[in-house]
């Protein structure tokens, strides 16, 4: 039988066997010398044994129930040292520039913004923003559609628009 009892300078709970009662071990927590007393200092209490007149459902109904479950009391040892690191941070994906140089950029140029006073001026935005960055700076032009509500119409209109992915 194991003989359970807390350090007297961390109140660390420690277990040990009974035939260490009475020697000394140094703590795991905290490092100082204590002695192992002879009983246990800490019981556990037993689960309350079946009633003996109550109908044959009683023990399993009582047995399943929060109220039956022995009630334990477990301590987080605490600790001056820094605590582990668990969780690292990400090491960059394959593919990106390092800081200071451009990173890759993504614009979306979308029809139904481009229409002014009634004129389509689509393609001189997309235009504009393209001779803005340059053409060694791009990297893709991907066509996109997509789906809005127009309020003035009160209609879903489906639409049209780039995708622009450039250096910047």
């Amino acid at each position: 039988m194991d003989i359970v009892f807390n350090c007297p300078n961390c109140e660390q709970e420690l277990a040990v066997d009974s035939a260490g009662a009475g020697s000394e071990i140094e703590c795991p927590e905290c490092h100082e010398t204590i002695t192992i007393p002879a009983s246990s200092t800490r019981t556990a209490s037993a689960p309350p044994s079946p009633d003996t007149h109550a109908p044959s459902l009683a023990p399993s109904v009582m047995a399943s129930s929060a109220a039956a479950k022995v009630e334990m009391h477990l301590k987080v040892p605490v600790s001056n040292k820094p605590g582990e690191v668990l969780i690292k941070k990400a090491s960059p994906p394959l593919g990106t520039k390092p800081k200071g140089e451009k990173q890759i950029r993504v614009h979306t140029i979308k029809h139904a913004s481009c229409i002014e006073s009634g004129h389509d001026k689509f393609d001189e935005k997309v235009t504009e923003f393209l001779i803005e960055i340059g053409e060694q700076n791009m990297v893709g032009l991907h066509t996109i559609s997509y789906t809005y509500f127009d309020v003035g119409t009160q209609k879903i209109l489906n639409d049209y628009g780039v995708l622009i992915v450039y250096h910047g």
